[in-house]
């Protein structure tokens, strides 16, 4: 009897042992999948724009953490993913004057929803690594739609306007017009 005791208990921490090195395996396997998919492709930028957004801290502390790649483990993967989120949710607030616009706002609302999807899938339990990896794609692709909406932004403003253009344009603005009250008798 007590030989069967002691056999059952080997035989659990044969288990234990084997399911902590499958664990250890399949958190490797997910840490290599991330740790090659994890490449932000900085989008170019013409030089006025670069100007334009040269003093945007905010833009370029997100930046500068976006380029650095987490080297030691999956903690460190979901370190830069929290700090990621945080650096994005900033960026709404702080946009120059020359880019408040929708366009802009809307682009940074996908960016910040992607990130913060990275942040959710990378602090689950199972790790979907390649679910992040096309999540980090995706960011490159909004990251580029958004500065190449800042490029746009700066060319349009750099065409003249035509005699007369700016007093058109106020005159179509419905909140100058002048308020219809109606008469009394």
């Amino acid at each position: 009897m007590c030989f069967l005791f002691l056999l059952s208990c080997q035989n659990k921490d044969e288990q234990q042992i084997l399911a902590q090195q499958k664990d250890a395996k399949s958190r490797a396997l997910v840490f290599n999948t991330i740790s090659n998919g994890w490449h932000f492709a900085p989008p170019s930028l013409n030089p006025k724009t670069q100007s334009l957004i040269h003093n945007w801290k905010e833009l370029n502390e997100f930046n500068n953490e976006l380029y650095q790649i987490p080297k030691s483990s999956i903690g460190a993967f979901q370190k830069k993913s929290k700090d990621l989120s945080k650096k994005v949710l900033v960026l709404n607030g702080t946009i120059p004057a020359p880019f408040i616009k929708p366009e802009i706002k809307s682009r940074l609302a996908v960016l910040t929803t992607k990130i913060n999807e990275i942040n959710l899938f990378i602090n689950i339990d199972a790790i979907p690594a390649q679910k992040v990896v096309a999540l980090v794609n995706e960011v490159n692709v909004e990251l580029g739609s958004l500065y190449r909406q800042m490029d746009e932004i700066v060319r349009k403003s750099e065409i003249p306007k035509e005699e007369g253009e700016s007093d058109m344009i106020r005159m179509l603005d419905t909140t100058r017009a002048i308020p219809t009250t109606p008469k009394k008798p």
